[in-house]
């Protein structure tokens, strides 16, 4: 049976919109970063203990997407820039096929 996909659109730090494939069941991150070669780093691999693959969740997805947890909010307030509605870790969101359609940005490198 083929896994579910859910279609992603992702606007990288240059303004360049990207259409994804994202596998339901895995972090957004891995997406990100290993299937489509975004400079996303995600150094502490996908543990919500660095803030290197924050991304702003376009405002029509906020509400739709699992609450943050409290250590992804922890990380969160360790950053510079941060929009408290929309800023997100991508390794703190699993994708799923509800998330079809889901928008996001790459935030700056902090």
């Amino acid at each position: 049976m083929k896994a579910a996909m859910a279609k992603l659109t992702v606007t990288d730090r240059k303004g360049v919109r990207h259409e994804l494939d994202g596998k339901a069941g895995e972090r957004l991150m891995f997406v990100l970063r290993d299937d489509y070669n975004l400079p996303v780093e995600g150094t502490c691999g996908g543990c919500a203990s660095c803030g290197t693959c924050h991304v702003f969740v376009d405002e029509a997805w906020v509400d739709r997407l699992p609450k943050r947890q409290d250590d992804e909010e922890q990380m969160l307030d360790s950053l510079r820039h941060v929009d408290e509605r929309r800023s997100r870790l991508s390794c703190q969101i699993i994708v799923d096929a509800s998330m079809d359609g889901l928008a996001v940005t790459l935030a700056p490198e902090e």
